[in-house]
């Protein structure tokens, strides 16, 4: 009897130890949807052995809302430098990077870290991973033939009635994040898009609610397929999701084409940040899972995939050249010259902008 009990405190142990191994080798990561090359991630695994547990969300909402409620779980997240990232460093919600677990952090753009630096002062908390601009998804052909004299480049596609009136019939989407949207519509207007300014936010709920009607949806995460597939031929979107659709749309090639367009009146501009959660269980994983990310071939096949520019410059020798050639995932100068960026407004005015999105949302 003594011996089996040995026997089986020996093999109890034995099971014990790989599983305890086990569990300390997972990167638990939260991502937007259609944010990262898959084979990259299956890559990081063969290289680490670090199995990655891999949730996606649509909206920053979503992400501060799984945040919120504490204990998440997640290792690594992916929040947009404005709102979130900011609100989420200043709260502790974040855990500082240990620069000497992550040497690749040395391949970050300075200027564009620097410009980061407004939501991360000190670039403490956060590592770029790719960055764009907010416009329009649209499919030309479909909009032209319902409304020939509707202006292409222009915001006023969606947020004037006369237009998005006639252009219905084919599909708006509408981007479902009061802070994506909100200050678009108010550099729109000729806001100041940080105001908090009340008159400011009554006339950005009448030009939205002027188009309600004619909105079919609001979606973020579904954007993609939506445009690539037909069912929607003006959204609302990420400049990466509409590049993505028009290469799915070109893919399918069921005379489909999608565009994306930044608009005339101008183009908000993000960043995001790789993040670990003050309270991820794993951190030591999540630092590598962001130096594997920062190495230049990694990031090129990233944004091969997403069509959205990264923060390591030397990654773009290996960026296919037919991405690397595309003004809509690489703006020239010109183009970003119309492209702005948004800071951090009060906790007051962030929660007026979300009861008018609501109100919006349902219409009333």
């Amino acid at each position: 009897m003594l011996r089996r009990l040995a026997l089986l405190a020996t093999l109890m142990t034995a099971f014990a130890m790989p599983a305890a191994q086990a569990q300390e080798r997972v990167v638990n990561v939260f991502n937007w949807n259609d944010y990262i090359d898959p084979y990259m991630v299956q890559r990081f695994t063969r290289e680490t052995g670090i199995r990655v547990r891999y949730d996606i969300y649509d909206s920053l909402e979503t992400l501060e809302g799984r945040l919120s409620a504490g204990r998440s779980g997640y290792d690594i997240i992916v929040p947009t430098g404005e709102p979130t990232f900011s609100r989420l460093a200043r709260a502790g919600g974040l855990l500082p990077l240990d620069r000497a677990q992550i040497p690749n952090l040395a391949n970050l753009d300075p200027a564009l870290q620097a410009q980061v630096a407004s939501s991360d002062p000190g670039n403490r908390f956060g590592a770029l991973y790719l960055w764009g601009s907010i416009g329009l998804g649209v499919n030309p052909a479909r909009i032209q033939a319902l409304a020939p004299d509707a202006p292409m480049d222009s915001l006023k596609l969606m947020l004037d009635p006369a237009h998005a009136r006639r252009i219905a019939r084919c599909g708006i989407s509408m981007m479902d994040s009061a802070s994506d949207v909100i200050p678009t519509v108010l550099r729109y207007l000729g806001k100041n898009p940080d105001s908090t300014d009340a008159g400011d936010l009554q006339e950005v709920s009448r030009t939205l609610m002027a188009v309600r009607p004619f909105i079919r949806n609001f979606s973020t995460g579904g954007t993609i397929e939506a445009l690539a597939s037909g069912q929607t031929c003006l959204a609302f979107a990420y400049s990466g999701d509409a590049i993505q659709a028009s290469v799915r749309a070109r893919e399918a090639n069921q005379g489909v084409a999608v565009q994306y367009v930044a608009a005339a009146e101008g183009a908000q501009l993000w960043f995001d940040l790789l993040a670990i959660p003050a309270d991820a269980p794993n951190p030591e994983n999540a630092h590598a899972f962001i130096n594997f990310l920062l190495q230049p071939d990694v990031m090129a096949a990233i944004t091969n995939q997403v069509r959205y520019p990264n923060g390591v410059p030397a990654s773009r020798a290996a960026v296919a050249p037919e991405v690397a050639a595309d003004p809509a995932v690489f703006p020239p100068e010109a183009m970003r010259g119309r492209f702005f960026t948004i800071g951090p407004v009060p906790q007051a005015a962030e929660r007026a902008r979300n009861r008018m999105w609501a109100r919006f949302k349902a219409g009333r």
